[in-house]
This record gives C-alpha cells, structure tokens and sequence, in this order.
C-alpha cells in the first residue's frame, strides 16, 4: 500500500536544536539526568536494570512497558551532528558548531551503532553520547541513503555497550503493541507507546529511491527522535523510527519505521563494505523522464556492458540504423513474472533476490517479449 502524494509532507526529523543540557554545568546537567533517568542505577551495561519501586496499582501491560523502557533505553544513544565551521574575524579562530542532533541505538559490542542516514546527512564528524551521559567521538562506518540508514562506530569500554536485541518484521500484525524510544538531546530517553497502524507503507528516501515494507505506528515520535529503536512488546528490535506525516510540523500521530528485516540484511555489507551491495545484470538503463517522454512502460536498456550477464544472454541497448537513426532495443517489462515499471522497482526486485541469484527476466524487443534467465552480479558501487 503506497502512502503516494502525502508522503511529499513527510518531515524528516531528528536533526533537532542541541538544547539547554550542553550549556548546562557538568554537575547540573549530571543532577537532573539523575532525578529523571533510572538507567544511572545499572552497575554495567551487561547488568539488568535494577528495578526501580513500581507504583502501586498498576496493569500488567504497564508493568511490562516500564520493564522495557530500563532495560532498552541502556541502548538508545544521542547523536550530534558537527557540521559548520564559524572562523573568527579578528583572531581568525576556528569553532566547530553542532548542527543539531538525533537518536540511534548500540547494535554491537563493537560499538557500532544505527541510526539514520538523514542524522547525519551533511555533518563533518559526530558525538555519540550512552545513557550514562558519557560522550565520545564517531567515526562514519558506512551508509546507506537508499534506505535511510547509517552506522557510526565508537571506541567505548565493552561494559558501557548494551546491544539491542532484534526482532523480526516480516511476521508484525495490524493492532500489536509497539515502543518507540529516543535520547532526542542527551539529556534522557523518552518513550511513546502506540500500536503497528498499517503495514507495507511505502517512504521515500532520501536518495529519492522508495524504501518498502515500512512500518506505520501511531506511537508519538518527536523531534530528535529518528534514528531510534520501534520495539515490540517484548523488547525486540522490529524497525528504526524515521519520519512522521505532519502538515503543521507536529506529530499528527502518523509516524513511519525502516522495518528491522531490512536493517539486518543491510548490516553485514555496510560493516564489511561501508555500503549495500547492489545486484545488477551489467547495463546502463535510460532515464525515466526519457522513457516517459517515449510512453514506454518498463526498464529501457541504453547499453550493455561488454563481458556482463546481459552481454553473455544477448541482451542489447539503443541501437542505430544506417541513417544514424536511433531506436530502443531491450526493455525489461518484468523481473520472475514480477512487473516492473521504473528503475526503482527494478534495483528493489534484484535487492530482493541478492547477488548471485538467477532471476528470469521477461524482455520486450519489437513488442515481443521473451523470457530470458540471468544471474545477479555485485556491481561497482
């Protein structure tokens, strides 16, 4: 189910103001985290929360989100994003300001850490601060834009990293209980609880590519909250909260996650790589706004790339007549009997498949199509 023209209001959040907490001093700013965070109680990060007294009378269901809260927020992190550079006009001295900042959530005990790729979008180094309100520097592990990811990595003591535990979204229900945690400021964690509102939305990057099978939440996200962990009921990790639909800029209760399916498939090519793996055939298509000039429905190929999987089964690009005229050759209209209209329907269903698959491509050349079977290769990023 496609969000379509209202997702051109979707706001991009998290690169929030860095608020009053970094002006504070350092024992103010440490005495009011610990009036309002019980996560200062846990000893060590691989330590359970102490529990805290539970006022009396509550719910099981509150009981339970409570529990969930102190154990989780021991992974929700904020990030600064350091991006402009202000130079002194008299002393000539160069101050480094924050641009603003998001959440993410410690993935490993290697210290590498999820967020979104907009968080950190145009900044020139990051912070990372835990919730023991310890701050260290960042570096940039790798990215991807596409789907609005990012992985920062920090060089903090094992003890300090509590690795959140990830669940599944391919099996999430319509109406389930879900958790939305941020660290908007670095001051403390803020938790909103809402339910799963629709499943198979669809969000744009942004790259401008559409990530799919994204999760829809009515759990309140606030600003510097993007890049944070969407739990399920029972602590699991099921999608990274990154944007909210508002027309006035408030959370209109429609909020929308990268679902965690995509965040573990991506994660072992972004640590090893530094970015996703793209799958391909070995071709250069043509622009879409060409192709809708052209009225063609489908994938148009401009041209193949000697040696490649397409070459090696015949496929061919634009071509030219004695007369130097110019006409289409190959279209792919449909990747294992799935159609596909634009290039991004066509990168999603190879992403989908994976390098090294054999996909069957249906090919229109001069309004006959055939079905020809190909394999995937890992192309140059």
């Amino acid at each position: 189910m496609t969000v379509g023209r209202a997702l051109r209001n979707v706001l991009y959040f998290g690169l929030g103001l860095v608020v009053g907490a970094r002006m504070m001093s350092g024992s103010a700013a440490s005495d009011l985290a610990l009036a309002q965070s019980p996560v200062q109680l846990r000893t060590t990060a691989s330590e359970r929360a102490v529990d805290l007294p539970m006022p009396q009378g509550l719910s099981e269901a509150e009981v339970r989100d409570i529990e969930i809260f102190r154990d989780a927020s021991q992974s929700v992190v904020n990030i600064t994003s350091i991006v402009a550079v202000r130079r002194d006009f008299f002393s000539l001295d160069v101050t480094e300001m924050p641009q603003g900042s998001g959440s993410g959530f410690i993935w490993d005990r290697e210290g590498h850490v999820v967020t979104n790729y907009h968080v950190l979008e145009g900044g020139r180094r990051w912070t990372v601060t835990l919730a023991d309100q310890s701050t260290f520097d960042a570096e940039l592990v790798g990215v991807a834009p596409d789907k609005d990811l990012a992985v920062l990595r920090i060089d903090a003591p094992e003890g300090k990293l509590t690795p959140l535990l990830a669940g599944t979204s391919s099996d999430l229900a319509v109406g389930q209980r879900v958790l939305a945690i941020g660290n908007p400021f670095g001051l403390d964690q803020t938790l909103t609880v809402g339910v799963v509102s629709a499943l198979g939305r669809e969000l744009t990057s942004p790259s401008g590519r559409t990530i799919r099978d994204v999760v829809q939440t009515d759990a309140a996200i606030n600003p510097g909250n993007s890049g944070g962990p969407l739990l399920n009921s029972g602590g699991r990790l099921i999608g990274v909260n990154s944007a909210i639909y508002s027309p006035s800029g408030a959370s209109a209760g429609i909020g929308f996650a990268v679902p965690v399916d995509t965040v573990t498939r991506l994660m072992p090519e972004i640590l090893e790589f530094g970015q996703p793996i793209r799958p391909g055939i070995g071709v250069t298509l043509l622009p879409e706004s060409l192709l809708r000039r052209l009225d063609v429905e489908g994938v148009a190929i401009q041209s193949v790339d000697d040696d490649g999987p397409a070459a090696r089964i015949g496929l061919i690009g634009i071509q030219s007549d004695r007369r130097g005229r110019r006409y289409l050759g190959d279209v792919i209209v449909a990747v294992n009997g799935e159609k596909v209209r634009n290039l991004d329907e066509l990168a999603t269903v190879f992403e989908r498949a994976g390098v090294g698959a054999i996909v069957e491509l249906s090919v229109m050349r001069e309004r006959e199509v055939r079905a020809l079977g190909v394999e995937l290769i890992a192309l140059d990023n």
